[in-house]
């Protein structure tokens, strides 16, 4: 049963590996950020003022939302993204690993019940 237990954890292991360092993986990955951070930047985004601002103020502000819409979000979005999305893989991964372990658990109960 240990041995079981090892093997399936060594599994694990490996294919948690394989998802943050391997190329062909590495493509799916980007595929996937890709996608979420084409959909997060097409949504519109509002700055609600709290008093009239003058037209040289909303210049400024838009000026301000297209930098950071253009510039600043896209590489901060992809990174969180990325990261989440290989953290959701590995909760996958883990999800089987503890499916693994109590299908093996429960088969040793039969063996012994027998």
């Amino acid at each position: 049963m240990k041995k079981q237990f090892r093997d399936l954890l060594h599994q694990y292991k490996v294919e948690a590996f394989k998802i943050t360092h391997n190329k062909g993986v590495d493509e799916d990955l980007t595929r996937d950020v890709k996608a979420f951070v084409d959909a997060t930047l097409n949504k519109e985004f509002h700055y609600q003022f709290h008093a009239d601002p003058s037209p040289e103020r909303l210049e400024t502000a838009q000026l301000i939302k297209n930098f950071t819409v253009e510039a600043v979000l896209p590489p901060v979005i992809e990174r969180v993204m990325r990261r989440v999305i290989a953290l959701e893989k590995q909760h996958a991964l883990m999800v089987q690993l503890v499916d693994g372990l109590l299908e093996v658990l429960s088969e040793q109960e039969a063996a012994r019940a027998e």
